[in-house]
């Protein structure tokens, strides 16, 4: 520590999470540490395309950054959510959406009193007709929420489709212009304590040797501190995720711009599809025990819309997490700590909260050991939690089409997806927390979405008529789609507020 009490924080690695978390602490924690990032050029970054979740709003505006330079800097599109395609059976489609189904007020949910309309078999309008995000998707629309209380625009939310390789170079621009620093070097060694154990110092190629308090590792899959360096022991979850590639390209965009994200299951697993302002990316997240990589970039090229930008690269991975992401001096945020595959846009979400319990638990004058187990504990919670939901989306299905999806379909899954299932299937009744991202509305949009149906619901559901319900019912449906036509076009709204900056 120096002798202003200030914490020595170093970073190794650069990418979306390194620059993340300098910019963060650079912007909140100014007197309590001093940032210094370690990056080489010659590594290069996962950077394949972005699509995110609501979240990264509240980190944006913590940051002082205005949302119109940032979508203009990034080429960056809204997004109200995630459409999936061909997951329960082949010619479905449905939308995740960022936001409730009716208006989200009241004690009972909303698809419980829809569930009674069907069980009775009264025959009520697909559940997305009462999403106002759904239908704005469905339409191509898009404003932001508004703000009067009671409005059905109030029950939405948006996150952002951005260019990953210019979000990097945005961020270290605000982080240096804090304060932080950065060098420019390859790690080839990490020094410890011999006591302790902690990290006491990295070495560079250079042969420049950087000590410091708490160490950050951005380092990607390498994992080099907290893996390499510190052997912490790995969570295999590709039992359950058995997806370990993914096949990238990017292309011109042919067809529309769409305030969503697309994933379009694939006979090994799934294809993204993310429009951006500049251009649409593209990727098949596969396993390769069911396909091989040239069959997976062949099929890929033969999928995409547009003519390539760049020939398909493969990316190798693995599902889990470490068995804990702060040990002794040392914090892992993003790949470093875990890696849970793109289907619902949860990897910049986790980096984001791990930088969030970072900056609420920072060492004040040591490492307390309740607060990296506080710490632990949380981002312990994020992952499992999200996993499970992954797990749904593939465990969830009717297909048998193919060898991949026969596998999902009947392995067994955690005993914590699998109680949760079984209190949907038997009332509609979604698992609620205090902690992690998926509320309400994101279970209940995947379990529908793929065909698993409610045989019961909350029998609170039972008090307004029929006929009154159907009519309410008719009323929303109505409001809804008045309010989508009244809005502009996703493109033109974008040309309007946040074009694309030409020299990004």
């Amino acid at each position: 520590m120096t002798d202003t009490g200030a914490q020595r924080v170093v970073i190794v690695g650069g990418g979306t999470s390194g620059w993340m978390a300098a910019a963060a602490l650079a912007k909140l924690l100014p007197r309590r540490c001093s940032v210094h990032l370690i990056e080489s050029e010659a590594i290069g970054i996962v950077g394949v395309g972005e699509a995110t979740l609501p979240h990264i709003r509240a980190f944006n505006d913590r940051l002082g950054i205005a949302e119109s330079d940032f979508m203009s800097w990034t080429r960056a599109t809204f997004k109200l959510g995630i459409e999936f395609r061909n997951w329960g059976r082949i010619g479905d489609s449905y939308v995740h959406p960022f936001g409730t189904f009716g208006r989200g007020q009241g004690e009972v949910d909303f698809h419980h009193y829809w569930t009674r309309l069907r069980l009775q078999g009264l025959n009520p309008p697909p559940l997305e007709r009462f999403s106002m995000a759904c239908t704005m998707a469905r339409e191509g629309r898009f404003t932001r929420p508004t703000t009067e209380p009671g409005r059905i625009t109030t029950t939405f939310g948006y996150a952002y489709q951005f260019d990953a390789v210019l979000f990097a170079p945005y961020l270290r621009q605000l982080a240096e212009s804090l304060g932080a620093t950065r060098t420019e070097g390859k790690v080839v060694d990490v020094e410890l304590n011999g006591e302790t154990g902690h990290i006491r110092a990295i070495k560079l190629e250079s042969g420049e040797r950087i000590e410091g308090d708490l160490f950050v590792d951005c380092s990607g899959f390498r994992s080099l501190l907290l893996g390499e360096a510190l052997g912490e022991p790995f969570q295999d979850w590709s039992r359950w995720l058995p997806a370990d590639r993914a096949a990238a390209m990017p292309c011109r965009t042919e067809t529309a711009v769409t305030p969503y994200t697309s994933a379009i299951a694939m006979p090994a697993g799934w294809r993204w599809r993310i429009p951006l302002q500049h251009r649409t990316g593209n990727g098949y997240v596969y396993s390769s025990a069911f396909v091989s990589d040239d069959e997976a970039a062949s099929a890929l090229a033969g999928a995409v819309e547009g003519d390539a930008i760049a020939q398909p690269r493969t990316l190798r991975f693995r599902a889990g997490r470490r068995e804990r992401s702060w040990v002794g001096n040392c914090v892992a945020i993003g790949l470093a700590s875990g890696f849970l595959e793109p289907l619902e846009s949860t990897s910049i979400y986790l980096v984001q909260q791990a930088i969030t319990a970072l900056l609420e638990l920072f060492p004040e004058r040591g490492i307390a050991p309740s607060d990296r187990d506080e710490f632990n504990r949380i981002i312990d919670l994020e992952y499992d939690r999200i996993r499970d939901f992954l797990i749904l989306h593939y465990h969830a299905t009717e297909r048998d089409d193919s060898e991949f999806w026969n596998y999902v379909r009947t392995m067994p899954v955690p005993d914590s997806l699998a109680e949760k299932m079984e209190l949907f299937r038997r009332r509609g009744r979604i698992v609620k927390y205090r902690e992690g991202v998926f509320l309400d509305a994101s279970w209940v949009a995947v379990y529908l979405g793929q065909r698993v149906r409610p045989l019961g619901y909350d029998p609170r559901a039972d008090l307004p008529p029929a006929d009154a319900l159907l009519r309410g019912m008719g009323e929303l449906e109505a409001e809804v789609a008045a309010a989508a036509e009244a809005m502009p076009n996703h493109l033109d709204f974008i040309r309007g507020y946040c074009p694309m900056a030409a020299a990004a």
